[in-house]
């Protein structure tokens, strides 16, 4: 056991790392971690850990990005109203699933990512054909409705898959906000910074003793996980802010979601 949590471990520092340059909270592979490599069932308690990690994702990174003025404060303002009550909707979603929350979250899960990975692959081969220039992104109107429900829907699915929901936030910022891929992935975490907290709260509330006691259990391995994931997001976004370009960030972040893709697949279909 010993092994196992010390590989999980490592494995939580390395998502942080890799997810807080591309404006993601880690969630979609923090529960799978915790779930397969743990045997931690998926259920309110768990999903209040992985918020909790991807918390410390969006605040390690998210102000990381700040400092750089990755961010774009109109859009994030439009954003946080559909997303907030989106997160405090996908709690009393989690509630009404009560035991098939495993295979709705699987599913779920998998349709998330499908959009995510359309999205981004035509607003990448878009810019690539438009050539945008440097100031583009102020030259097309914001779309505040469409830009509001898809914060909205990323608010659900952040409460009801424990994720940061930046595979939702990340392309409808670049699609509705027309927000260049850094201050699309420094708003995807401001996002995050407000809307994660907001939806552990409202878990934590719904949570049976059951549960909390589950937690009280773990709190110390839960802690020493949250030290990793601070260290690894704030390393992940200063490395991510020297060494790659927007291009390379988008490439990463479309392979990352590929790859989280095809593991819900495999899983679903029973292999």
């Amino acid at each position: 056991m010993i092994a196992e949590t010390l590989a999980i471990s490592f494995g939580i520092f390395v998502v942080a790392f890799l997810f807080a340059p591309i404006g993601m909270g880690g969630g979609m592979i923090f529960v799978p971690l915790l779930h397969y490599g743990l045997g931690w069932e998926i259920n309110g308690a768990l999903l209040a850990i992985s918020l909790s990690l991807t918390c410390v994702v969006s605040w390690g990174s998210g102000l990381a990005h700040r400092n750089e003025n990755h961010y774009d404060d109109s859009s994030l303002k439009i954003g946080l109203k559909g997303a907030v009550p989106g997160a405090l909707v996908g709690v009393g979603i989690v509630l009404l699933i009560g035991e098939e929350m495993d295979t709705v979250f699987k599913v779920l899960s998998l349709i998330m990512i499908s959009w995510a990975i359309y999205k981004t692959a035509m607003k990448m081969r878009n810019d690539s054909t438009d050539k945008e220039n440097e100031g583009g992104e102020n030259n097309l109107e914001v779309q505040a409705i469409p830009l509001q429900i898809g914060s909205g829907i990323g608010g659900i699915l952040s409460s009801v898959l424990a994720v940061g929901a930046g595979v939702i936030y990340v392309p409808v910022l670049r699609s509705f906000a027309h927000l260049k891929p850094r201050k699309a992935i420094g708003t995807s975490l401001h996002l995050m910074m407000v809307v994660v907290p907001v939806s552990i709260l409202a878990h934590m509330l719904t949570l049976s003793s059951e549960m909390y006691s589950k937690l009280g259990q773990e709190v110390l391995l839960v802690l020493i996980f949250m030290a990793l994931t601070l260290l690894g997001s704030r390393s992940g976004a200063r490395y991510g802010m020297k060494y790659l370009s927007e291009q390379q960030l988008m490439k990463i972040f479309l392979f990352v979601i590929i790859i989280v893709g095809l593991k819900y697949v495999i899983d679903l279909s029973g292999f």
